[in-house]
């Protein structure tokens, strides 16, 4: 596939998430931000409230709302501070202010125009207003395409844990507009790659070998190379969700990496690395652990920790406590949602199998967080 045969009118991908009376579809093409016609299948009649953030509103608000214009009585913008160390109550309430002063009613839409921390908050303002009002993802970031607006996971983050105040709460339709990524910063686009990395060893090996050899193309903006990623991405995880909404057992294996991830962006303060960075490196904690035990070889480690460089992304962890860092991460990563009964469980990565999900020994987690932690 050539850069030329992805054209603006080109095919639109659509991917089912299968929940039965939730279901709802993922676009994925080319002009879709544009088209009212990505938006055909969204409840329409009442009003419509676009939540997006001072980088990105700017950028896109327009075209959304004048897309919108003939599906809803009227479309009002939100734009929320820009960043992680923003997803907070204090910043969903902003949404919930604008809602009530605009008298929202049931029938009121939102339209979350952003990333990750965007579709977060929006989803879970969606849960809570009048309990429950509708909502479309729209994301703009490629981490975004291929995970947080997929599932319907919402939530906002607390000091002492990453996303443990939230809901599952399903959208109406996700539209990804591939167009939007040409506006993302380098380094945000290798976040968003890391969570594309992490289908590969919990689920499709094929992939792995095909994003090794596309990663040039990938890390250059390349639209063919990154319809397929995403497509392929949504096609992973749509299956898992469809088999575990609610994280109760097989869902866990999407969190490769993030149980280590999740403590370095607490540790440091959310804001300071991009979720994407923390994961990468986390990936590589949870690869070492999964060879210490046996599930994994020297050389899959090798092959991720060469992937993830390629792909511009973090391979090492930082300090986030010079007195006991390794007892710092274990801290944080005990407020996990995986933990039970105050035992952190682990995805980790079995050779044949894919994801695995289990305890492990402090110890062991210890000597691992210090081998990969740079000093």
């Amino acid at each position: 596939m050539t850069a030329e045969t992805l054209a603006e009118d080109g095919p639109v991908t659509r991917i089912e998430i299968a929940l039965g009376a939730r279901s709802y579809p993922i676009l994925i093409g080319r002009a879709l931000l544009a088209d009212p016609g990505s938006f055909s299948h969204v409840s329409a009649g009442s009003d419509a409230l676009i939540v997006s953030n001072t980088t990105v509103g700017p950028l896109y608000a327009e075209r959304l709302e004048r897309a919108l214009a003939g599906h809803h009585r009227h479309v009002a913008r939100l734009l929320l501070p820009d960043g992680e160390q923003y997803k907070t109550w204090a910043t969903l309430n902003l949404i919930f202010d604008a809602l009530l002063r605009r008298a929202a009613d049931r029938k009121t839409t939102l339209y979350a125009l952003g990333g990750g921390v965007i579709g977060d908050m929006t989803g879970f303002a969606a849960a809570c207003y009048m309990r429950g009002v509708p909502f479309v993802q729209v994301p703009t970031t490629l981490l975004a395409q291929v995970d947080s607006s997929v599932g319907g996971k919402t939530a906002i983050n607390h000091p002492l844990g990453k996303n443990m105040i939230g809901a599952f709460y399903q959208p109406q339709a996700v539209v990804c507009d591939l167009d939007v990524l040409k506006t993302l910063p380098a380094r945000e686009l290798s976040a968003g790659l890391a969570e594309v990395i992490k289908y590969g060893p919990i689920a499709d090996m094929a992939f792995f070998d095909w994003l090794e050899q596309h990663m040039n193309a990938l890390r250059a903006g390349d639209l063919p190379a990154l319809a397929h990623a995403v497509k392929r991405s949504c096609e992973i995880k749509a299956d898992v969700v469809a088999q575990d909404e609610r994280e109760a057992g097989l869902r866990a294996i999407l969190n490769f990496g993030h149980t280590f991830g999740h403590a370095i962006e607490a540790g440091l303060g959310f804001g300071a690395w991009l979720h994407g960075e923390a994961v990468a490196a986390g990936m590589v904690m949870a690869a070492h652990v999964s060879q210490e035990l046996g599930l994994a070889d020297r050389a899959f480690v090798q092959r991720l920790v060469a992937l993830l460089e390629r792909a511009g992304l973090p391979t090492h962890g930082p300090v986030i406590d010079p007195a006991d860092n390794a007892g710092s991460y274990l801290e944080h990563m005990r407020v996990d949602k995986k933990a039970q009964a105050g035992e952190i469980r682990y995805v980790l990565i079995e050779r044949g199998h894919g994801a695995v999900v289990r305890a492990v020994p402090d110890a062991l987690v210890r000597e691992v967080i210090d081998r990969c932690c740079a000093t």
